[in-house]
């Protein structure tokens, strides 16, 4: 991952702004940079993945054609400046797929390169094509720019949300852009994540795309509808193996991981790097993991986990994740230690990740769907949500160790074609949760047969129920009854309904007062759903979990 910043005006102080920005240096660590655009500035911590010379930093600016990185002029107290003539700036943090096609489109043009950076397009693309250019991109990507020639900021997001943006106004109006919250709770009053799929100009936000809109319904033979699930999920593994620096990949030996390894190992011509993650007394999902890892013949790794490393990082990750949702810290924890043994222990860059298969073809809960409309409701609504959830724990915990994400099951095309599928195809009538996903790689022989008809496991429980466990035991802990009455009057938006989730409450405020809004509510299961109005998020709870813990 990188980060990166932007303050919209000339009011803005460089040593609060270069203050700021250090806040994420861990998201790039290998160099920062703060541009003076001469209204205002950009910024960026770099994370070297493609074009990994200095050739390759941001910010990005163009003159007469010519892409270049904006030089560094370390004795300049207001910050580096772009050159006279200059037109556009630009800082990105993302993943630009098939760059390199529209890169010889460019070069036909007439424009010049200087790297070998994906992003390096993208001030050419806006030259070129203007704000439509963000409805062109095939990518993971938050960016913001500032067109010299108008004077203006524009800022944009993917589609998804896969990269995160926040955004808020100083008391003087000035609107400022991050990576993350944590970079703007000393600049305003108010942060806000950046809408998913909309880009930002004179002081509005305009939708390009939205992933939850279906415009025509996909129907008709069950085995071509999976087979297009089959071909979009291969391209979707396949263009994010792209990558000059190492990749490795996430493998908790459930359905979606599995899956991904299982493709990456038929398309690489050396072994996988995966790794898995359990706790020492009641792992669920190590001997799956395993069984994946040794069927693919990855080099396979294991991170053990003890109670005490749970609660030790509970504090680290609320900060990080920049949340109090329950089923999201949860399925952090976990997340973040493996991640963090494997910015210690190994050269990887990159990790590939399984998430956002549920939301597109259902989970433990919307089993309980009344219908196909309710099924398809529920899936548009968590896709449009996705950025506050899952999403985001993927971004926080991998980016907090200097890693950068890819999820293939977040991949443009695959999205659109399988929310354009018809709903009563997807929900559960078939005894076997995901059915149409499972069914598309059943022929392939990609991962073992008792993975691909494995029952899910939530991946809190997966890592192993005591985590769950240990985390309510703590909460308990720390409050009475009494205490907890009490606490939970503090809040009226989003309030707390369990101890531990007044302790993950308490524990976001700490980091970031008043900013709850930033997530719209709990992550809960659907509770108007007959057999979903449960008070704990995990699957666990719900009676149709059957064998997925085991």
């Amino acid at each position: 991952m990188c980060s990166i910043f932007g303050y919209c005006g000339k009011q803005g102080s460089y040593e609060a702004i270069r203050e700021a920005l250090k806040k994420t240096e861990s998201r790039g660590p290998d160099k920062s940079r703060l541009v003076n655009t001469g209204n205002g500035y950009l910024g960026f911590n770099r994370l070297s993945i493609m074009g990994l010379n200095c050739l390759g930093m941001q910010p990005f600016m163009i003159k007469d054609k010519k892409i270049k990185s904006v030089s560094e002029t370390p004795k300049e107290e207001s910050g580096a400046k772009p050159e006279t003539g200059c037109e556009v700036v630009l800082v990105c943090n993302g993943e630009v797929y098939g760059f390199r096609k529209i890169k010889e489109d460019l070069l036909s043009k007439g424009y010049l390169f200087g790297s070998d950076s994906d992003c390096e397009i993208l001030p050419a693309m806006y030259k070129e094509y203007g704000t439509d250019m963000f409805a062109m991109l095939d990518a993971e990507y938050a960016l913001i720019l500032y067109d010299v020639a108008e004077d203006k900021y524009i800022a944009a997001r993917d589609p998804i949300g896969i990269r995160p943006l926040y955004f808020g106004q100083t008391k003087e109006g000035t609107y400022v852009f991050a990576s993350e919250p944590k970079n703007l709770t000393t600049l305003t009053d108010k942060i806000m994540p950046f809408p998913p799929g909309h880009y930002f100009k004179d002081g509005e936000f305009i939708k390009y795309r939205d992933m939850s809109e279906v415009t025509s319904v996909i129907d008709g033979d069950l085995d071509e509808i999976c087979e297009g699930i089959r071909t979009r999920l291969l391209k979707a593994v396949e263009k994010r193996l792209d990558s000059d620096a190492p990749v490795g990949f996430l493998l908790s030996g459930g359905l979606d991981s599995s899956l991904v390894c299982g493709i990456a190992a038929k398309l690489s011509d050396k072994p996988l790097e995966t790794w898995a993650i359990g706790m020492d007394t009641d792992a669920i999902d190590l001997k799956y993991a395993r069984e994946v890892a040794d069927y693919i013949h990855s080099n396979h790794h294991e991170v053990i986990i003890t109670k005490e490393d749970v609660i030790e990082a509970l504090p680290t990750v609320i900060e990080a994740l920049g949340t109090y949702d329950i089923t999201t810290i949860r399925a952090s924890v976990g997340m973040y230690l493996v991640c963090k043994a494997i910015h210690e222990q190994s050269d990887i860059r990159v990790l590939l990740t399984g998430e956002i298969s549920d939301e597109i073809f259902g989970y433990k809960y919307t089993d309980f769907a009344p219908n196909a409309e309710e099924f398809q409701k529920e899936s548009e609504k968590r896709i449009r949500e996705l950025h506050m959830y899952d999403v985001l724990r993927a971004d926080r915990c991998i980016s907090v160790n200097s890693l950068e994400a890819r999820v293939p099951f977040g991949d443009l095309d695959f999205v659109e074609y399988c929310m354009a599928i018809n709903p009563s195809l997807k929900m559960n009538t078939y005894n076997k949760g995901k059915y149409l996903l499972r069914h598309a790689f059943e022929k392939d022989a990609l991962i073992p047969d008792s993975i691909l008809w494995r029952e899910k496991a939530a991946f809190s429980d997966a890592v192993g129920h005591s985590l769950k466990d240990d985390l309510a035991e703590f909460a308990e802990n720390s409050y009475t009854d009494a205490a907890y009455e009490e606490g939970i009057k503090k809040y009226t938006h989003a309030r707390p309904f369990t101890k531990e989730s007044l302790l993950y409450r308490d524990t976001f405020e700490k980091d970031y007062p008043g900013q709850s809004e930033m997530v719209v509510d709990f992550w809960m299961p659907n509770k108007s759903w007959e057999g979903c109005d449960v008070n704990d998020p995990s699957a666990r709870v719900l009676s149709n979990y059957g064998d997925s813990g085991k």
